[in-house]
C-alpha cells in the first residue's frame, strides 16, 4: 500500500498520467462501444428506421453510464484524497457506501424508464413508426445498466489504488464479446434489435464477473465484510454528498450528450426528418472517440492531483495540471487531424446511402473543427473535481452544452434550419475554451496562493 502511494506522490507525472489515462479512456470508450457496435451492425445489417431507433435510445443509455460514473468518478476521487490523509478507515466507507449507491440509484431510475417508457421514449423523439423499436432496445438493455455500474464503480476504486490493469481487461472483455454477440445474434440468427439489446446485456454481465473476481483482492487487502452490519455502519450523509459531490460534474458532462440529442432529435425531425436523426446520431458517435480521449486524460489526472492535494504535496498538483493541459492538447490534435482527413471512411462504416454520406461528412468537419481545444475545458473541470472545489466544477460543466450550446442551436435552427445546429458547435467550443483559460488562472492564482505555490504557469 504505502508502495504505491508513494508513486503517487513521487512518480513521473507523465507514465504516471499514461498509467491512469490509458484504461480510463479505454473505459470511457467502451460504455460508448456498446451503443456504437449496435449501430455498426443495425446500419448495416438492419436499415435506417432500426439505427433511427438506436439514436432515440441513445440518451437513455447515456444516462445509466452516467449515473455509474457519477458514483465512480465520486468514489474514486474521493477515495484517492483519503489515501493520500492515510485515512483508511474512510476509504473502506466509501467503498461501501458506493455500492449500496449503484444498487439503489440505478434500480430506481431502469424501474421508472420502465414502467414511463411510452411517455419518455416519444419526448426523445419516437413516433408510431420507431416506437415499437426503441420500446424493444431499451426494455432489454435495462438489464444491464447496474452490471455495468457496478463494475465501472469497482474499477475505478481500484484505479485510487493504482490498480489500472482490472479496469482495461474488464472493459476489453466487454467490447469483444458485444462485437462477437452481436455479430451471431444479428448476421448469422437474424434478431435484429432485440439481438443488439442481447448482445450489451450480455457483455456487460460478463464484465461484471470479471470485475469484482479481481475487486476481491481489495476486499481482502482492506479486510472489508459485506454485510448489512457493515454497510449500515458505513453509508453516512457525509460520504454520500462527498461522493456526489465530486462525481457530480463528470455525471453532468455524461448527461449533456443525452440532453443535446434529445433537442436535436426534436429540432432537427421536422426539418430533416428520420435523415436528420440519423446524421445527428452518426456525428455525435463519431465524435465521441474525440470526446472519450479528451474526457479520458483529464480525468486520469483527478486520482493524482486529488491525492497529492490530499497530501499537500502542491507543487506536484501544480505539475500534473500543466502536464496534463500539453498531453491532452497533443493527444487530441492527432487523432482530431485523422477524423478531418479521413472522414469519408469513418462515416462510411456507419452509412451505406452516399447522398446521406456526403451531408454527414460536411456536417461532422464544421461540428468537431475546434474540438481539440477543449482539452483545456475538461482539464480544468477535472481539477476542480480532484481539489474539491464541486461548485467551480459544476458550473463549468454546465457551461458548454447546456448554458451554451442548447439555446444557441435552437436559435440557429430557427434561423438557418439544419445548418445552423451544426455551426452551433464550434461557436460553442470557442466559448468554452475562452471561458476555461479564464478559470485556468483563477485556479493557479487564488488555488495555489492560498497554499504558497507561485502564480507562474
Amino acid at each position: 500500500m504505502e508502495i504505491e502511494n508513494n508513486t503517487l506522490k513521487q512518480g513521473k507525472i507523465r507514465k504516471l498520467l499514461l498509467k491512469f489515462a490509458i484504461p480510463s479512456v479505454f473505459a470511457l470508450l467502451v460504455s460508448e462501444l456498446y451503443n456504437i457496435v449496435d449501430t455498426v451492425y443495425v446500419g448495416h445489417y438492419i436499415g435506417v428506421t432500426t439505427l433511427a431507433a438506436i439514436t432515440i435510445a441513445f440518451p437513455i443509455q447515456k444516462l445509466l453510464v452516467a449515473l455509474g460514473l457519477l458514483i465512480a468518478v465520486g468514489a474514486s476521487t474521493y477515495a484517492a484524497r483519503s489515501l493520500g490523509e492515510k485515512n483508511y478507515s474512510e476509504f473502506k466507507k466509501i467503498v461501501f457506501t458506493s455500492f449500496s449507491l449503484v444498487l439503489i440509484s440505478l434500480t430506481i431510475v431502469s424501474l421508472i424508464i420502465f414502467i414511463f417508457r411510452r411517455p419518455i421514449f416519444y419526448v426523445l423523439g419516437a413516433d408510431n413508426l420507431t416506437y415499437p423499436l426503441v420500446n424493444k432496445y431499451v426494455s432489454i438493455l435495462l438489464l444491464g445498466g447496474i452490471f455495468q455500474s457496478l463494475s465501472v464503480v469497482a474499477c475505478y476504486i481500484m484505479i485510487s489504488l493504482k490498480k489500472t490493469k482490472a479496469l482495461l481487461y474488464t472493459n476489453l472483455i466487454g467490447v469483444t464479446l458485444n462485437i462477437l454477440i452481436n455479430y451471431i445474434l444479428i448476421v448469422k440468427l437474424h434478431f435484429k434489435i432485440e439481438g443488439a439489446a442481447i448482445a450489451t446485456v450480455l457483455s456487460q454481465i460478463t464484465a461484471f464477473t470479471f470485475a469484482f473476481y479481481k475487486f476481491k483482492n481489495i476486499i481482502r487487502e482492506f479486510h472489508m465484510e459485506f454485510s448489512m452490519h457493515s454497510i449500515h455502519n458505513s453509508v453516512t450523509k457525509e460520504i454520500i454528498w462527498g461522493i456526489i459531490t465530486v462525481g457530480f460534474s463528470t455525471f453532468i458532462i455524461e448527461i449533456e450528450d443525452a440532453l443535446v440529442t434529445v433537442v436535436l432529435n426534436n429540432l432537427l425531425y421536422t426539418e430533416g426528418g428520420e435523415s436528420a436523426i440519423v446524421m445527428v446520431g452518426v456525428i455525435t458517435k463519431i465524435s465521441m472517440f474525440l470526446f472519450v480521449t479528451i474526457i479520458g486524460i483529464s480525468s486520469a489526472m483527478q486520482p493524482i492531483v486529488a491525492y497529492n492535494f490530499g497530501a499537500e504535496n502542491y507543487d506536484k498538483v501544480k505539475k500534473v495540471l500543466n502536464t496534463s493541459i500539453k498531453v491532452v492538447l497533443i493527444t487530441s490534435f492527432a487523432l482530431w487531424s485523422i477524423f478531418m482527413l479521413f472522414p469519408n471512411y469513418i462515416i462510411g462504416f456507419f452509412l451505406n446511402d452516399t447522398t446521406l454520406l456526403n451531408k454527414t461528412v460536411k456536417a461532422f468537419r464544421l461540428c468537431i473543427c475546434l474540438i481539440p481545444l477543449t482539452g483545456i475545458y475538461y482539464v480544468v473541470i477535472n481539477y476542480y473535481q480532484a481539489i474539491g472545489e464541486a461548485k467551480k466544477s459544476f458550473l463549468l460543466s454546465i457551461y458548454r452544452e447546456i448554458i451554451v450550446f442548447i439555446p444557441l442551436a435552437i436559435l440557429l435552427v430557427q434561423l438557418f434550419g439544419i445548418k445552423g445546429a451544426w455551426a452551433a458547435y464550434p461557436i460553442t467550443d470557442a466559448s468554452a475554451v475562452l471561458t476555461s483559460f479564464y478559470f485556468l488562472n483563477k485556479a493557479l492564482k487564488e488555488d495555489f496562493n492560498q497554499v504558497g505555490v507561485s502564480e507562474k504557469f
